[in-house]
């Protein structure tokens, strides 16, 4: 599990990584970053799964799909318990956007952070992006 929103998968000997679709999670270093790792960790382990493929391969070689275990929607799921974010640079479905609303409006999951610390996982990583520069 690289974080809460990439997973590696063994189909019949072979490792594919996923990059679920349409959601993104705090960074392994951010606020709730390990607990969202260990939430889909949880969820995965040992499941058989079906990946739909949204996408073959993004710019890090990761397959871009949607996670079912027993038709329930993983992505929706850490959406609507408030373990990831809508990545709304790449949405497509638009109920996720509920699902957020709702978990967002009973405190759940990551929504029960300080303000400060909710970042969202985009603006985060250009923000270490920007210090990282500036260090070097």
């Amino acid at each position: 599990m690289a974080d809460g929103d990439t997973v590696t998968l063994n189909a019949e000997g072979t490792i594919h990584k996923i990059r679920l679709s349409e959601i993104d999670t705090p960074e392994r270093n951010q606020p709730y970053g390990l607990t969202t790792r260990a939430v889909l960790s949880s969820l995965l382990l040992g499941k058989q799964v079906e990946v739909k493929i949204v996408k073959n391969s993004d710019r890090y070689g990761r397959v871009i799909g949607r996670i079912f275990i027993d038709e329930e929607d993983v992505s929706a799921y850490m959406i609507e318990m408030g373990h990831a974010m809508v990545y709304r640079r790449y949405i497509m479905d638009d109920s996720l956007l509920k699902l957020e609303k709702s978990a967002k409006k009973n405190n759940l999951g990551l929504w029960k952070l300080a303000e400060e610390d909710r970042v969202p996982p985009w603006v985060w990583r250009k923000q270490k992006r920007k210090k990282d520069l500036r260090a070097k």
